[in-house]
């Protein structure tokens, strides 16, 4: 009974918290601003519920710089701050913390196109360079987001290497919490290969629509990226992110023709 009164507390107390202030605020660049109901109420009601009312492990670790490094640089993939909520930010924020289950592999890939469909733009060539704009901005930081994924997946290794050779007895928490540990971060780094591919998804999804609504030759530039772009995300599918990923540039200077043009970008279209 004590339990069923504490998992229903935690409950509330998530409810209460998420209806306040759901998606996470975002600061300067693009990146997650400080907030203590986002950083610290909903990270605790979300571990409640997950490991009372799910019965989810949940790791009374620290975390190490790496972790929060690999946190913070896959953040951006997950939500869309420029694109006001086409990639679900409340439902992202939520599963975030903890305070709902894994909801992302319910997503469909029109709601990118829908919104480029629905701004207003002097030009419909620019929504050709608003694609190429988020495609390129993924890609440019990818490196250095699968370097801090590979990084945690070192410090998981070296953490069961360490509880192994240890000849003491150190209580049967500790190995509960680094497996629990285990669980979070491999949980983490599959999101983010969900959130890459749905990315990609979207991306390509939206680059078809717009050769049939609005065809243009920028469509070439838009697809070299997207190519680009699916190196990475065939890497995050084999899991391969201690690789050699880093190299592959942002910007790439030679436009190789594909899909349905033919002929190379012959008008520079400025940034909405």
């Amino acid at each position: 009974m004590d339990k069923f009164w504490f998992v229903s507390g935690a409950i509330v107390l998530a409810g209460m918290i998420a209806a306040c202030s759901v998606s996470r605020p975002v600061g300067d660049f693009g990146r997650a601003a400080p907030s203590w109901t986002h950083d610290t109420a909903m990270p605790a009601a979300g571990d409640l519920v997950a490991e009372y009312g799910r019965q989810e492990p949940v790791s009374k670790f620290n975390k190490t710089d790496q972790e929060n490094e690999m946190h913070d640089r896959v953040w951006r993939f997950l939500v869309a701050a420029h694109a006001k909520d086409w990639l679900f930010d409340t439902h992202v924020e939520l599963q975030r913390t903890r305070i709902t289950p894994p909801r992302d592999e319910t997503f469909t890939v029109e709601r990118y196109y829908l919104w480029l469909k629905g701004e207003s733009y002097n030009s419909s060539r620019t929504r050709y360079a608003t694609v190429g704009r988020h495609v390129t901005a993924d890609i440019d930081t990818l490196p250095t987001t699968f370097a801090a994924i590979c990084a945690v997946v070192e410090i998981d290794r070296q953490r069961a290497v360490a509880y192994a050779g240890l000849n003491r007895q150190i209580g049967p928490n500790v190995g509960e919490n680094m497996r629990a540990r285990k669980y979070e971060n491999d949980a983490f780094i599959d999101w983010f290969v969900r959130a890459l591919n749905y990315r990609f998804s979207s991306y390509d999804y939206a680059l078809d629509m717009l050769l049939v609504e609005t065809p243009h030759e920028q469509s070439i530039a838009v697809d070299d990226a997207l190519r680009r772009m699916k190196t990475f995300v065939d890497r995050a599918n084999r899991y391969d992110f201690c690789g050699d990923g880093g190299r592959l540039p942002g910007q790439g200077t030679v436009v190789i023709p594909s899909r349905y043009q033919h002929s190379g970008d012959t008008e520079v279209v400025l940034p909405k």
